[in-house]
């Protein structure tokens, strides 16, 4: 028996016991060693889910983690105990019309880490050891930490949104909502060669954390709510905007900043949002959705494995798993911290 991070109901955090598994002859028995907390474990934790999404039964929150091998299948040879890794939490069939078109983060039986979405609930990764298949393991560098190689999951979110707005070289990119996704994106725009990024939020810490990763402004829009106005001469300047707020106000006050036929990509989830259909059609804009990732998370692991991208300023804090109430408390504090940790090393 081992110990989990289980939500019972809004505000209901228990640490209780866990059986691990069978091992069978392709799955991998892991310690894991660190864990992020995301938006959504933070929705099931204050709210019990989100839209229609609910907890219907005790569940294991946590899909952003990290790990080292503990024992192999009896069919695996390619890798050996002791290996550090981050663990993809995305497992899709691999047999439906989506995975077979290559469209896995569309799979019709996806099984993602601590997600409501079906029932029984896909328990999730808070937990200190793990039994998971072969394919979800990306091996990480020595000088990639356990808190880096679990950032490995948001950082892939970050980059199938970039990849959604297709190439950015040269571009000019505005980036609204500078939460952990938000500055994410800073990261992966910058990779792709954005020539300008820019940043808007409501509170000083993500905006000070997005410019520390790579973007030229930030603008705090609580303090200068007009601030976007100067960009909105002769229809526009930004190429592409990564709205990763969810809020409306940040995405429909974006819009005239934007030049004709931009593209806009949706990474934040917040509801329903009115858009003004004749700013779309009068400026021929592109509004697309960003959902999961699949490929980009070895992409993530590489870029990290090569020193291509640095992460580390995004965690905020680390707590051990015994004090997970109090590290879901303040993992909501935006005006103190962007990615808030878990340790069960």
């Amino acid at each position: 028996m081992q110990q989990g991070i289980v939500i019972h109901a809004p505000h209901d955090l228990r640490i209780q016991e866990l059986e691990t598994g069978e091992l069978q002859p392709q799955q991998l028995k892991v310690k894991v060693k660190a864990g992020g907390i995301c938006g959504s474990d933070l929705h099931y934790y204050h709210h019990g889910g989100f839209g229609v999404v609910r907890i219907k039964e005790p569940m294991v929150l946590g899909h952003e983690v990290s790990g080292q091998i503990a024992e192999v299948g009896s069919g695996i040879s390619d890798i050996k105990p002791g290996t550090r890794i981050a663990i993809s939490p995305s497992r899709p069939c691999g047999a439906c019309k989506y995975c077979q078109e290559g469209k896995q983060n569309h799979c019709l039986d996806m099984r993602f880490y601590g997600s409501a979405m079906r029932m029984p609930h896909v328990q999730g990764a808070f937990r200190q050891e793990i039994v998971i298949e072969r394919a979800q393991a990306h091996v990480v560098a020595d000088h990639v930490s356990d808190g880096e190689a679990a950032m490995a999951e948001p950082l892939s979110v970050a980059l199938h949104a970039v990849r959604r707005a297709g190439p950015l070289v040269g571009k000019r990119v505005l980036v609204t909502g500078c939460g952990p996704i938000g500055a994410l994106v800073v990261i992966a725009a910058r990779r792709a060669g954005a020539l300008e990024v820019v940043v808007t939020d409501v509170a000083k810490m993500p905006l000070e954390t997005a410019v520390k990763v790579g973007a030229d402004r930030a603008v705090n829009m609580a303090e200068t709510p007009d601030a976007l106005k100067e960009y909105a001469a002769d229809k526009g300047t930004f190429d592409v905007l990564f709205e990763a707020s969810g809020n409306e106000r940040a995405l429909v006050g974006a819009l005239e900043a934007l030049r004709p036929q931009a593209i806009i990509v949706q990474v934040g989830l917040g509801g329903d949002i009115n858009f003004p259909a004749n700013l779309l059609v009068g400026k021929e804009l592109d509004w697309r959705g960003a959902f999961r990732f699949h490929e980009e998370f070895a992409m993530a692991v590489e870029l990290m494995n090569k020193k291509l991208v640095d992460v580390k300023p995004l965690i905020s804090a680390t707590y051990p798993f015994e004090k997970s109430v109090e590290a879901f408390e303040i993992a909501g504090d935006r005006s103190k911290m962007m990615k808030v940790q878990i340790s069960f090393a």
